[in-house]
């Protein structure tokens, strides 16, 4: 029977099985390397999107400070301007009211009696004065308290100062002035009453 060496043939299938691995093995080194550097590229990629949005988002951000400090410094000139607007109206009003209020304190005023000082705070004055006698002081606090523009005025002092007969007594009292609004409610009510002048007499036709 013959023999048959089959040990060459093997050793050649087994170096054949470890170039196959081998070749296998670098396959998958190389695909892993590929994958990782897919993944770097791609993570590289997804980074610089996320900067450039940030970036974005800074501007815009930066944008938007710029805006909201416009906005602010616009609603500081516009409370400005809205308290500059109060205080023409205040002096507007005041005006007025001023100009009624020297005529009263001059129409009001008995013989015998002189005013010294005049202080006004907002919609209140002090008035300090010189006069003959008690009974002309008290003459004109009831002649303030007809007026229409000088209101609830308040005795302070009445006190004797010189025997001199023109200036006896000194004499302190405060009194609310008339309000501007007081003033345009009431010119309201008079234009209504000239639009129905039937109701000042009993609602006759």
């Amino acid at each position: 029977m013959a023999k048959i060496n089959l040990l060459p043939w093997r050793a050649e299938r087994r170096k054949q099985r470890e170039r196959e691995f081998q070749t296998m093995l670098g396959g998958a080194l190389i695909m892993g390397l590929l994958a990782v550097g897919v993944a770097i590229f791609h993570w590289d990629g997804l980074k610089e999107d996320q900067n450039n949005r940030n970036q974005l988002l800074e501007r815009e951000i930066t944008a938007l400070d710029a805006k909201i400090k416009e906005i602010e410094a616009l609603q500081a000139t516009r409370e400005q301007l809205l308290q500059r607007k109060q205080i023409i109206e205040q002096l507007q009003s005041s005006r007025t009211q001023m100009v009624h209020m020297f005529d009263e304190l001059v129409r009001t005023l008995p013989d015998g009696v002189r005013l010294t000082s005049l202080k006004q705070s907002a919609d209140s004055i002090e008035i300090e004065g010189m006069t003959q006698s008690w009974a002309r002081a008290a003459q004109y606090v009831r002649n303030l308290e007809k007026s229409e523009w000088i209101r609830k005025p308040d005795v302070k002092i009445i006190d004797s100062t010189t025997p001199d007969k023109a200036a006896r007594y000194r004499f302190s009292l405060t009194a609310n002035l008339r309000k501007s609004e007081d003033e345009k409610a009431d010119a309201v009510e008079g234009d209504a009453d000239l639009a129905n002048p039937g109701a000042q007499v009993g609602g006759a036709p």
